[in-house]
């Protein structure tokens, strides 16, 4: 009991961690690559590629995390973090830039990105008792929420700091990306501590399986088809291209934005922890759906409002109940599936989720590049979002959990 206490304190420090990381590059990657004199088109495809690339090295590692280890897979994620880190600090040729993004774990969006959290989820479910689940989840959540926020202004922070201190946008902006890399050698040690009770359980059977899925494929690729949408709709409005938007559109610098993103990062890891209280009320499926179709109507608003301010209180909106949804999902995948299929059931969802957030930035960075087709990735991300919901909430309503 006592490693395991420790394995879910490692767990949740890196989830920290890394969040970190994610926030404070996300307030900073678009702008950087202008810097670098890439077009909005340019920054657009750089970010699909990159969660293209994500999509396909984390489906690998998690559905073979199970007979290789957790916890070496965990090591090669943290070690690609450090790569991408490193080269994008390192180059601005837009072919390394696409080649490291394609490789390595680099995230664009400010949240989860790479194998790690289809396995610390995988790993949690199993060191704790599964009516735990969702209020762990929902904790865990929440932690990575705080260190998105506080990543996203530290982010900014250090850049407009540094500005200030005589440095270049570019010099600045590549500070923090080095913070990034920086992280990245913080999770490995992190990893190294965790101790055996992470793995997956030996299955004394050998049963047939499929992408490491065996009775629970029918479930997973019908959840997973879900999730691509949903992520598809969200690919439109990443953190990054949030973040270019507010500055294209209102002129917003980088120290503002982190501090936009530091409050709805807040907002958004309360209303994750909220969730657990509604779910024991009205179940996971309705909690998913019945508090994300709100949040995807503020979505749509926020192109409408004339000011910066404006625009800035309805995204704080949006987020203070958009969070709802995320532990819930996450809770009910492992809940439907078996326990030696979590690891790949997590994974084939997550990558679902990448591959369907890997095809829009590069059209939402077409609509930035065009002055009157700035609202359009808001009001897509939040459309399909509302269609997502009402889509889950007819496959699954009569699949309580």
């Amino acid at each position: 009991m006592a490693h395991s206490h420790r394995d879910v304190v490692l767990l949740f420090s890196a989830r920290s961690v890394r969040l970190f990381a994610y926030g404070a590059l996300s307030v900073v990657l678009a702008l950087y690559l202008s810097e670098l004199a890439m077009t909005g088109a340019q920054i657009g495809f750089l970010f699909t590629l990159t969660l293209a690339g994500d999509a396909g090295i984390s489906l690998w590692i998690t559905t073979t995390a199970d007979r290789i280890g957790r916890k070496r897979m965990l090591i090669l994620g943290a070690g690609l973090m450090i790569m991408a880190g490193v080269v994008f600090s390192l180059t601005g040729n837009p072919i390394l830039l696409m080649l490291a993004g394609i490789i390595g774990v680099i995230s664009p969006s400010g949240n989860e990105i790479g194998p790690f959290l289809s396995l610390e989820q995988a790993a949690l479910s199993q060191l704790l008792p599964s009516e735990k689940r969702i209020h762990a989840f929902a904790w865990y959540n929440l932690a990575g929420s705080l260190a998105t926020a506080s990543g996203a202004l530290i982010g900014g922070f250090l850049s407009t700091s540094l500005m200030h201190f005589g440095f270049s946008e570019l010099a600045s902006y590549r500070a923090v990306i080095l913070l990034y890399a920086a992280c990245g050698f913080s999770l490995v040690a992190l990893f190294l501590f965790l101790s055996p009770n992470m793995e997956a359980a030996p299955v004394a059977s050998i049963k047939k399986r499929v992408l490491g899925l065996h009775e629970s494929k029918g479930i997973v690729m019908k959840l997973s088809a879900l999730f691509a949408l949903d992520a598809f709709a969200g690919g439109f409005v990443i953190q990054s291209m949030v973040a270019y938007w507010f500055h294209v559109r209102f002129n917003l610098d980088a120290g503002l934005l982190g501090s936009i993103f530091f409050g709805a990062n807040i907002l958004a890891g309360v209303s994750a922890l909220l969730a657990v209280g509604i779910a024991n009320r009205i179940g996971l499926i309705n909690t998913m759906v019945f508090t994300h179709i709100p949040s995807n109507v503020l979505l749509c608003l926020v192109p409408f409002m004339p000011t910066a301010g404006l625009a800035v209180f309805v995204l704080l909106l949006r987020f203070s109940i958009s969070q709802m949804d995320v532990p819930t999902r996450q809770s009910y995948t492992m809940a439907v599936v078996a326990p030696d299929e979590r690891s790949a059931a997590s994974g084939v969802t997550s990558i679902a989720r990448s591959i369907g957030a890997s095809i829009s930035p590069a059209l939402s960075g077409m609509f930035l590049a065009a002055p009157t087709l700035l609202g359009a990735p808001f009001l897509l991300a939040g459309g399909l979002k509302i269609v997502y919901d009402l889509l889950l909430y007819r496959s699954f309503s009569r699949r309580p959990i």
